[in-house]
């Protein structure tokens, strides 16, 4: 039988150890088309051999979006419901199988989430995200609190609204989620789909006050023209409770980390 799902995996490959862990996270959370997005120096045929991954194309260079957008686009015909997922992080057992019988079950959902746990470099629990289906009104106006592990969207309401932005650098899930949101609703499921893991190397995390602005511009260009003049009034208080809150979790998961 033919997968419906794919999930690609961008890579530099520099973090194998992590790398086995989510591929082998994928193959538990269900049935999916395994594809890695990755640089020529990278040997993806262990992968292969072992079973963790189904197919493996060059990274052509165009920054993360770039990569994502490439995989989704070569993935077998047949996927109908995919996402990506970073090579650090992890899906949770049957997540993937939850997110495809409400995607089944519900022609106007376009894409499923529920919550995340944030962990350390060690696979501590820092903090749980578990926000609820409240984060999908709270996009307009506030911070994206909708994580992006573990969600699951239409391929092709995903090409129908343009793929991942490559003009950005840090909010490209962000902007999609407001973009998927105009033509479809975003279900919340009320359980954990996946683990974040957070440390000084990931990406949101490493620029966290230039990921912060990003958001902000995202938020504001997907406002109508008559609330964008004023949008200012919440925006500088929305970026500083932002970033006071992304600081409290670092300092959290620095605690645990000494601590250990």
């Amino acid at each position: 039988m033919n997968n419906r799902v794919g999930i690609v995996v961008p890579t530099l490959g520099e973090r194998p150890d992590y790398l086995e862990q989510c591929l082998r996270s994928i193959r538990a959370a269900g049935q999916a088309h395994i594809l890695l997005v990755a640089p020529t120096s990278l040997n993806a045929s262990p992968l292969q051999s072992a079973g963790l991954i189904d197919s493996v194309v060059i990274d052509e260079g165009g920054g993360l979006p770039s990569a994502i957008n490439q995989g989704i686009s070569l993935l077998p015909a047949s996927i109908e419901y995919v996402n990506w997922l970073g090579d650090d992080d992890l899906l949770s057992p049957d997540s993937l199988k939850e997110c495809v019988k409400v995607l089944d079950s519900k022609n106007d959902v376009v894409m499923a989430f529920g919550a995340c746990e944030y962990i350390d470099t060690s696979g501590r629990l820092v903090w749980k995200n578990n926000s609820g289906k409240w984060t999908v009104p709270l996009l307009r106006f506030g911070p994206d609190l909708i994580p992006q592990p573990g969600a699951l969207f239409r391929r092709s309401t995903f090409n129908s609204v343009g793929q991942l932005k490559t003009t950005l650098g840090w909010a490209f899930d962000f902007d999609l989620f407001l973009s998927l949101s105009k033509v479809g609703k975003l279900h919340y499921l009320n359980q954990t789909l996946a683990q974040f893991r957070w440390h000084p190397e990931s990406l949101s995390v490493e620029h966290r006050k230039n990921s912060v602005a990003e958001a902000s511009a995202v938020r504001v260009s997907h406002l109508p023209t008559f609330l964008r003049a004023v949008s200012v009034i919440w925006e500088c208080p929305v970026r500083q409770a932002t970033l006071v809150a992304g600081k409290r979790l670092t300092a959290k998961a620095q605690s645990k980390a000494r601590s250990s």
